[in-house]
């Protein structure tokens, strides 16, 4: 995968990792109508979220769809019609999964630079046209979410997942975009409880980031305490391990999406797991990818802090 793709996200965002001890795993399976409401919540969450992010394109001048982004070689017109083709992939993977396989097939054979080659693609678009594009294709995944089945498997381009699942990883890509898009028209995003959901996402990617890059997966656990909006508190993994992260749930989710570099922030990190952890920390499948350089966004303020 390029560089703009791995640092645009990656069109597998959200698909499930590896398994294995991870800094605050998840918890043991849940009866089937915990699943549903899990699955009803993350949906009415990516609802929530999806209107932020319309917000700010809504208000985008015709100039401003061909802004760069922090994503090389990406505008925010790529940013949002790599959104809506993801969307729309995932729409196949609910009703249709032998469809879906079938198209899964033909992208992976073009590579890893297959989400730059689905940027071009569509680069003749107008910014209207990438706007309607986006909301309808998001509006029929989240009425998919809400009439499917909790138990279902659904292909993906690694390996199956659940619904729920899915809906966690387009919520955090449409985050992660989001905020490309926030910094390319220098907006500031005020942090929101849906952070809980690409935060627990990062977290559950640990194990995933070491195994992607062929090296071993640490055998010390991490603590992860992330102050939160609302005066929350988050925490995962054994409160008593020496190897911790702490800091904001905004600051956190940057890092672990690759929106920034964890030099660029106030994120407190101790011990040698956690240090190396915080350096390829990655929430979404793919190619491994070395995320932004330090420096790069040290001067940009960000709220939350």
């Amino acid at each position: 995968m390029s560089t703009t793709s791995q640092q645009a996200g990656g069109p597998v965002a959200g698909g499930p990792v590896a398994g294995g001890p991870v800094a605050g795993g998840p918890a043991a399976a849940k009866p089937d109508t915990t699943k549903a409401a899990v699955l009803q919540t993350v949906a009415a969450d990516l609802a929530a979220e999806t209107d932020s992010l319309v917000t700010i394109l809504a208000e985008l001048g015709k100039a401003a769809w061909d802004a760069p982004t922090p994503a090389e070689g990406w505008t925010i017109r790529d940013q949002v019609t790599h959104l809506a083709f993801f969307d729309d992939a995932t729409l196949l993977a609910v009703k249709d999964a032998a469809a879906f396989v079938e198209q899964r097939a033909e992208l992976l054979a073009l590579g890893d630079g297959f989400p730059d080659v689905v940027a071009e693609r569509y680069r003749r678009l107008s910014g209207e046209q990438c706007l309607a594009w986006f909301s309808r294709s998001r509006t029929a995944l989240l009425a998919a979410y809400r009439d499917t089945e909790p138990r279902a498997r659904l292909p993906w381009y690694g390996p199956d997942m659940g619904p729920a699942s899915s809906a966690t990883g387009r919520l955090m890509e449409t985050w992660a975009h989001g905020q490309d898009v926030a910094d390319a028209t220098g907006q500031i995003r005020e942090p929101s409880r849906r952070l809980r959901h690409v935060a627990d996402l990062g977290v559950r990617t640990f194990a995933f980031c070491f195994r992607l890059r062929g090296q071993p997966v640490p055998a010390a656990p991490v603590w992860v305490e992330l102050d939160a909006p609302d005066d929350e508190h988050w925490t995962w993994g054994p409160a008593a391990a020496e190897d911790r992260i702490t800091g904001t749930a905004l600051e956190f989710c940057l890092v672990v999406t690759q929106r920034r570099n964890v030099a660029d922030t106030r994120l407190c990190v101790t011990g040698p797991a956690a240090t190396e952890w915080s350096t390829i920390a990655q929430a979404f499948a793919g190619a491994p990818t070395d995320g932004r350089p330090a420096g790069r966004f040290a001067a940009l303020p960000v709220a939350g802090r």
